[in-house]
């Protein structure tokens, strides 16, 4: 299948609807969040099986995430988007109603497997835009992640009651669900096709799995390492954050949900207006360096913190970090990838993304036991060979005007 071609105007409409449905899925996702170590711990579960939670859905990501990206390929990105989000609203409903741990955990890892459609929304992205305006674009799609992870976790937060155990988490997942139902008819009443039709004789071929090409590409590879090997240690640091601004600060879902509703409104704006100008003036291998050194120096000052404050501007300084990485990561992909490949090899980086978030959780639940702040040193280091392997992508891609 090959992109469809948009006039200017149909461009942008294309955008505004993607921005629109990438908004309302992620203030589902977002809501859902910061209430996960909670919820879990109204079931009595240990600190293993709260972080469980997040891995759980992880693995369902990493089985998703390829599968949906390729079928996308093949069949086009809009029905791929009403069946995986159509999911994400059915598994946020069966959540709520969840009667023991095993039975979450079980629902989580069905949320993840729906939950694998980032690779497709990519998708949808790149096939409407030019390669020069990737980086800037992948940033506004950062910047509708961002917003509804400011609104998210806000609702979220509000409308949880700890107090009634499990019980008191069933209004927030519910309007998870609703959030994605609401993604679910933007996508049937407002979404265009974005790939021409196949021919019956394409659909017919199987092609090998796009692991062995991805690694073996100079570009694609070393970006894919790079998002693994970051994801890993913050998907520790974001399994915990719960249960260690409890034990630092005696904070609840309410103080947790406010600090991502702040930190939310930072990214949004980083992504939709700082990532693309830097990108542009300097490339994307070297924003995405730059990236990973404030991500760097924001962990080392959250796991240092000795008060709140400083933990909110470590988390600052990680929050623009990410901002700078991950649109630039999804672009360089995009540029590195031929165009009948975008949802694959997009992907295959959406995959390692989710199969680090299996691990990170697992060893940083196992580290906060030891010493709290633990998992922020783990993340710490882990960010040392990604900048590595960043500062050797520069000079290989050529800078886009």
């Amino acid at each position: 299948m090959s992109p469809v071609a948009l006039s200017p105007r149909e461009e942008r409409r294309a955008l505004i609807v993607l921005l629109t449905v990438i908004y309302f899925m992620i203030a589902g996702f977002g809501l859902v969040i910061p209430l996960l170590p909670f919820f879990a711990q109204a079931f009595d579960a240990s600190p293993f099986l709260v972080t469980a939670m997040f891995s759980v859905f992880s693995l369902g990501q990493f089985l998703g995430e390829p599968f949906w990206g390729k079928l996308s390929d093949r069949i086009g990105r809009r029905p791929v988007l009403i069946i995986t989000i159509s999911g994400v609203a059915l598994s946020y409903a069966a959540l709520a109603f969840a009667p023991t741990i095993w039975a979450a955990l079980a629902i989580r890892f069905v949320n993840g497997i729906m939950a694998g459609n980032i690779s497709t929304l990519q998708g949808v992205l790149a096939d409407i835009t030019p390669p020069e305006k990737r980086a800037a674009r992948m940033g506004i799609m950062g910047a509708a992640f961002s917003a509804g992870f400011t609104t998210g976790p806000a609702i979220g937060g509000y409308l949880a009651q700890p107090s009634r155990g499990a019980l008191g988490f069933q209004l927030p997942l519910l309007a998870a669900a609703a959030f994605a139902a609401a993604s679910v008819l933007a996508v049937v009443f407002l979404v265009r096709e974005t790939r021409a039709p196949a021919e019956p004789s394409a659909l017919r071929q199987v092609r090998s799995a796009g692991l062995t090409e991805g690694f073996g590409h100079p570009i694609i590879s070393r970006v894919v390492i790079i998002s693994f090997i970051v994801v890993i240690g913050f998907a520790g640091i974001e399994a915990t954050y719960g249960l260690w601004t409890e034990t630092r600060f005696g904070w609840g879902p309410r103080q947790i949900a406010s600090a991502f509703a702040i930190i939310g409104i930072l990214g949004a704006v980083c992504q939709g207006w700082l990532c693309g100008r830097l990108a542009r003036r300097f490339g994307e291998p070297v924003t995405l360096t730059w990236g990973l050194v404030l991500m760097l120096i924001g962990i080392a000052t959250q796991g240092l913190s000795p008060t709140w404050q400083v933990a909110i501007v470590g988390f600052a300084l990680v929050c623009i970090g990410q901002s700078l990485c991950f649109p630039n990561i999804s672009a360089l992909i995009s540029r590195a990838a031929p165009p009948d490949r975008q949802g694959e090899m997009l992907g295959l980086n959406m995959s390692g993304m989710a199969l680090a978030r299996i691990g990170g959780p697992m060893v940083a639940g196992w580290l906060f036991v030891l010493a709290p702040g633990a998992p922020f040193a783990l993340s710490a280091v882990l960010v040392l060979p990604a900048l590595w392997f960043a500062w050797t992508l520069i000079g290989r891609i050529p800078r886009l005007a």
